[in-house]
């Protein structure tokens, strides 16, 4: 009989995983897999560190929201754990399971992890040191997602994030920013970077609509600096899909990249604070297996 690690985030989003925990053990049952449940402490839990380095099971399950899923992975991927990941998405944003398309809806993601399809994806790679699985953002609005409280967030979800950047836009300050990638090398006044594994970031949908994680590649976008006026009109045209149509955005494909600026700059990776300026990102292909719909 298969075994599974099933990690959940008690406090994630809406915290009602706890409740449903019984009918998720009786999926799991159902298809002759035993399932392991670990309530999440810590993100730096030393006893889950323990527990990936016996490996004793065949499946990882992550109940939780990107910052959830970002510190279990880089655990697992640190140990060298090898089993396919399946997601249960219960945060507020949950951009990468968006980006594989996982159902929000607790019956219909579980139906995902148990029908056994899989899929390949690429995991970025800052640093030498840390792994991030949807988004590496730097300068404007990166605070949002790890300043907001977290009870706006269970009660207004996405849409918290959106009401905390709007006291940001009177605080605008911009940045010499410079990215080398193995083809370019582009220096601009900037308010924001973003280095994407997917086609969405912030709860935000299709910014880079023909993103491809699997694909080995980064896709990184720069705001260039410009006026209160223009960063509003841009900001209409991501709650359109239509944000690279602007004069203000600057779009690189590459399969690596370095980061600097002689200014500090906030950074967020996968929506947690992180280490800031330089950073030097890679992108691992198709370094991790996750249950999807293929």
């Amino acid at each position: 009989m298969k075994k599974a690690l099933f990690i959940y985030n008690p406090m994630s989003g809406d915290r009602t995983i706890p409740t449903k925990l019984d009918y998720i053990l009786e999926r799991f049952q159902e298809k002759n897999i035993t399932l392991i449940p670990y309530r999440l402490h810590s993100v730096k839990d030393k006893t889950l560190t323990n527990i990936f380095q016996e490996g004793a099971f065949d499946q990882l399950i992550i109940s939780g929201g990107d910052g959830t899923l970002n510190s279990i992975v880089n655990k697992m991927l640190k140990n060298k754990v090898n089993v396919p990941v399946g997601i249960i998405p219960s945060g507020t944003c949950n951009d990468f399971a968006r980006c594989l398309n996982i159902p929000h809806y607790l019956n219909d993601c579980l139906d995902v992890i148990l029908s056994d399809n899989m899929v390949d994806v690429d995991v970025g790679l800052i640093n030498n040191s840390k792994y991030f699985l949807s988004t590496c953002a730097g300068g404007l609005f990166v605070n949002v997602s790890f300043s907001t409280h977290n009870e706006l967030k269970k009660n207004f979800g996405p849409f918290a994030y959106y009401l905390k950047a709007l006291n940001e836009v009177t605080n605008i300050k911009s940045f010499n920013l410079r990215i080398e990638t193995e083809d370019d090398v582009v220096e601009e006044e900037s308010l924001l970077f973003l280095v994407l594994n997917g086609k969405h970031a912030a709860g935000f949908s299709n910014i880079i609509k023909e993103a491809d994680y699997s694909d080995g590649l980064m896709d990184i976008v720069m705001i260039k600096s410009c006026s209160h006026i223009d960063l509003a009109s841009l900001f209409f045209k991501v709650l359109s899909n239509d944000s690279l149509n602007d004069k203000h955005v600057y779009k690189l494909t590459a399969k690596s990249c370095t980061i600097t600026s002689d200014s500090e700059v906030g950074i967020s990776v996968d929506g947690e604070k992180a280490q800031g300026l330089p950073l030097k990102i890679e992108f691992i292909n198709k370094g991790l297996k996750v249950f999807a719909k293929v």
